[in-house]
């Protein structure tokens, strides 16, 4: 079993990053809006992509404040469906502050104005991924764009 992983740094404080990964209205903001349902297992995040999909059920497996958020895919899809390779798999979020490779290149890349303001770095990695799945290339293309919408509502927002 492979990782799916990206790395990427966020202009805004860390605690904004964490908000946006750790609650259902922050999901919905840059993924897909998530329905919070209380089970006996603990808290599971729903969404529905499609009828070719079925919807898709997260358990929330852990959420540190600022570090770190993890689910667990335990719905089962269709075989037909890019989510089919989904179950079982494990989505890390992990935040940092400081020197990164990302965060260093982000620095580089900035407005002389702009080098001072907070970078968070987030290290995503879909864990227990089946590299021979056939929807492998589109997954990790998808969760690319995913994290960039993540990356624009972040950045965009002023509170």
């Amino acid at each position: 079993m492979a990782s799916i992983h990206h790395q990427l740094a966020i202009r805004t404080p860390i605690a904004q990053v964490y908000a946006a990964l750790s609650e259902p209205e922050g999901i919905g903001t840059w993924w897909d809006q998530q329905t919070a349902v209380q089970t006996d297992a603990g808290l599971v995040l729903e969404h529905n992509p499609g009828e070719q999909h079925g919807v898709v059920r997260l358990k929330v497996l852990q959420r540190l404040p600022n570090r770190r958020v993890e689910w667990e895919c335990i719905s089962e899809h269709p075989p037909t469906s890019p989510a089919s390779a989904w179950t079982g798999t494990h989505f890390v979020f992990e935040l940092s502050e400081g020197p990164s490779a990302a965060a260093d290149i982000e620095r580089d890349c900035a407005e002389d104005d702009a080098k001072d303001n907070p970078i968070t770095t987030l290290d995503f990695r879909q864990t227990h991924y089946d590299d021979a799945s056939p929807f492998a290339g589109f997954n990790n293309f998808a969760w690319g764009q995913v994290l960039a919408n993540l990356k624009q509502v972040c950045e965009s927002r002023k509170d």
